[in-house]
């Protein structure tokens, strides 16, 4: 298989589209060889399931999105931050001493 078949290709010529670029999960158009969109298919169902069920990659990168989120918060709105990290703190700390209490009744 050609490096050429994971590039999006003209309707009309089936030369490669200059610049663009496919997902992993995406068929590229322009693939007339039966064959070769049989594969190309196979590749991006693939890839879409390993996307879908790979959970920690998933995981991994919901925490980057939440840690840039809380960064720009905290850039934008320091005080209201210092406030959010204490609140946070507080409720941690009251779930931990009514587990435990519950825990020792």
């Amino acid at each position: 298989m050609s490096s050429e078949t994971s590039r999006p290709r003209t309707a009309v010529t089936g030369a490669p589209v200059a610049g663009a670029v496919v997902p992993r999960t995406a068929v590229p158009l322009g693939i007339t060889d039966p064959v070769e969109k049989a594969r190309a298919e196979l590749k991006a169902a693939l890839a879409a399931i390993e996307e879908k069920a790979n959970v920690p990659k998933r995981v991994a990168r919901a925490t980057e999105r939440g840690v840039v989120a809380v960064r720009r918060f905290h850039r934008e709105n320091p005080s209201a931050a210092v406030v959010a990290a204490v609140g946070v703190a507080a409720a941690a700390g009251l779930a931990v001493w009514g587990l435990v209490r519950l825990y020792t009744r």
